[in-house]
């Protein structure tokens, strides 16, 4: 079977691989759509496991199932999350799911860039059926917007509050969307590319600026700084400005990691007295996954208008270079149709 296999920067190729085989409690689905996400273009976290097929927001149509599955029958349209947590250890008792070492073990076989995937029996805690009214295209949507629901939890935004998003990709418009949701009286936002600042706007940001911009605006519409921030955008420069436009108080979400071995120098005597939080958010759980896939089937977040370009498993090469270097497109999906 065809599959999108990553060998290093820029270097991704559809390539024949073998075709997963179910075992027990095991079901198989044929791909139909799966999201390119910004991990998938960190190649500081890739190249140590290259050659890898790439793809963790997938969607498709089952047409395997072992006898021992109950949940699923053939023709069943899912999703399926690719980490999972034991739901036994200290960490998930205490809801730390993302923490849990079995989190990171698990994964779908070969990976969502592929025909065919094979789903895990722990896996299948988290694979949700589809309903009719959200597309295969809009499905690859759950996992990422899931993330966004945990990093606003996270940080406990308040509907009275004034917050700001700084990095407008897939992910920084889904925030924008769910802070809109929360009751947030003003979100700023800021990007490099004019393109994305002006897709904030249309997705329900009610100040969209370059970045250079924003700290006079925070200034402008709040005088002491923002109740939250969230950094979707993987620069020391992001959070640096994430903190300074940051009130007394308030809150500095770690949603998007840079390289290993990069710092941020904190002033902790300000820290201190300015009791500004910073809060890491990484990854999601199977408690999101299904508030992410109720929203978008209420059409309370819109994930289709996000979806600017679609590309052929065939033609996962050029997907992968254009989400990597276009400037000019939010979020690509890779289809086999």
């Amino acid at each position: 079977m065809r599959a999108g296999v990553y060998y290093g920067p820029l270097d991704v190729r559809c390539v024949d691989v073998e075709k997963p085989k179910v075992g027990f409690r095991e079901i198989l689905v044929e791909m139909k759509a799966c999201g390119i996400c910004g991990s998938d273009l960190m190649d500081w976290y890739l190249k140590p496991r290259a050659p890898m097929v790439l793809g963790h927001e997938p969607t498709g149509v089952v047409v395997e199932v072992d006898g021992g599955v109950e949940e699923f029958n053939v023709g069943d349209r899912v999703f399926v999350h690719h980490h999972v947590a034991c739901m036994k250890c200290y960490y998930c008792i205490s809801g730390d799911y993302t923490l849990c070492r079995k989190f990171r073990e698990t994964h779908i076989v070969p990976g969502g860039f592929a025909e065919y995937f094979k789903v895990p029996e722990t896996n299948l805690t988290d694979t949700l059926k589809l309903p009719d009214n959200i597309g295969f295209e809009e499905g690859t949507l759950i996992e990422p917007l899931a993330c966004c629901i945990r990093a606003v939890n996270r940080v406990g935004v308040k509907p009275y509050s004034k917050a700001a998003v700084i990095g407008l990709g897939p992910t920084g418009l889904m925030i924008v969307q769910l802070l809109k949701n929360h009751g947030v009286l003003k979100v700023l936002a800021c990007d490099q590319l004019d393109y994305r600042v002006k897709a904030a706007e249309r997705f329900g940001a009610d100040i969209a600026v370059n970045p250079e911009e924003l700290r006079d605006i925070v200034k402008s519409e709040t005088s002491i700084g923002v109740d939250a921030v969230f950094v979707t955008a993987p620069s020391i420069e992001a959070y640096s400005l994430g903190i300074d436009i940051c009130r007394g108080g308030g809150a500095v979400c770690v949603f998007a990691p840079p390289p290993p071995g990069k710092t941020l120098n904190l002033d902790l005597n300000r820290l201190f007295f300015s009791e500004i939080r910073i809060i890491p958010s990484y990854s999601t759980s199977h408690i999101e996954t299904r508030i992410a896939l109720s929203l978008i089937e209420k059409g309370m977040v819109d994930v289709k208008n996000l979806i600017t370009h679609r590309f052929k498993l065939e033609e996962v090469a050029e997907a992968y270079k254009t989400a990597a270097t276009s400037r000019n497109c939010l979020k690509v999906v890779v289809t086999n149709y």
